[in-house]
């Protein structure tokens, strides 16, 4: 007598388009319009490899998730397991959320490794690193892929001050793999009250060690090089090479003028900020994509005009 589980999943599986493994490869293959692939396996499964492309959401948090992920319901939606069983009661789910094509992968990722297609093994994050960025693993916009893409970033801030600080904190904090911070002064008492990244323990360091420690602290995975000098014509091309992008939180026009040149030299976004008091800008600059500061400001102000 056949099981009642049995005859559920013929029951499902009557009502649900079903693909092979070969139909979603020519999916994929196809350069208009990649399709929406929803890979419904556990953690242990995901991370041993998976579908290039796939999203990853586990078959028990699907239907609290897949809106957020999957918010136009028209569109070709693949789910995929291992064998292709659990995919089907999750495209049965989708249909009743209203997804007009979900279809069920048959097979499942095994198939598609036995077809020696190629797939993609995640990056391993360690027990800490999953809690120390649990939220933006939950942000969709960021996720794992996001992620691994900051601690893969390399960013130079220029100072170390009022505005290379907090920049550098939530960087570090946010998990950017690695932070060039040049700066030639030493902290200062005077520096406190708005350059968080140092501390009265700190007084007569230079700023990059006490950034380096500060940063250290606050999130291991980050590499901090300290660059204890000026910024000048003659290292602004090799101190800026090595970086995707920079921050400049100089004070004073020279380092701005020669900071651009070197950038729309070498093809890199500059973030680019300053202050005075309660007054602040800030602006990127993309070369290639849209004016660079030379070509908003084509000299400096008159001294008495820009008061430090």
């Amino acid at each position: 007598m056949p099981r009642q589980y049995d005859q559920l999943f013929e029951t499902v599986r009557q009502n649900i388009p079903e693909v092979d493994v070969h139909d979603l490869k020519s999916a994929l293959d196809q350069a208009d319009a990649k399709p929406v692939i929803i890979d419904v396996r556990e953690r242990d499964e995901w991370e041993q490899g998976h579908v290039p492309g796939a999203r990853f959401i586990p078959r028990g948090f699907l239907e609290m998730r897949v809106e957020e992920q999957v918010p136009e319901k028209d569109q070709p939606v693949y789910l995929y397991c291992a064998g292709g069983v659990r995919s089907i009661f999750a495209a049965q789910s989708l249909q009743q959320l209203g997804y007009t094509h979900a279809m069920s992968v048959s097979g499942g990722f095994g198939s598609w490794k036995d077809a020696g297609y190629p797939f993609d093994i995640p990056r391993q994050w360690t027990p800490d690193q999953r809690q120390r960025y649990s939220r933006h693993f939950l942000i969709p916009e960021v996720g794992e892929d996001g992620q691994g893409k900051l601690l893969d970033a390399s960013v130079l801030l220029i100072g170390a001050g009022g505005l290379g600080s907090p920049a550098a904190l939530y960087l570090a904090a946010a998990g950017v793999g690695k932070l060039g911070i040049v700066d030639s002064d030493e902290v200062d008492l005077s520096n406190l009250q708005r350059q968080i990244v140092h501390s009265t323990s700190r007084v007569g360091e230079p700023k990059t060690e006490s950034a380096r420690t500060f940063i250290g602290d606050l999130n291991p995975d980050v590499e901090v090089v300290g660059i204890q000098e000026r910024l000048t014509a003659d290292n602004v091309i090799e101190l800026v090479r090595d970086y995707d992008i920079v921050v400049n939180g100089a004070d004073n026009f020279a380092t701005r003028y020669l900071l651009n040149d070197a950038c729309v030299v070498l093809n890199k976004p500059i973030v680019d900020g300053s202050i005075f008091r309660f007054e602040g800008q800030v602006t990127v600059y993309q070369p290639g994509e849209g004016p660079c500061y030379r070509c908003l400001f084509p000299e400096p102000p008159p001294a008495d005009l820009a008061p430090t």
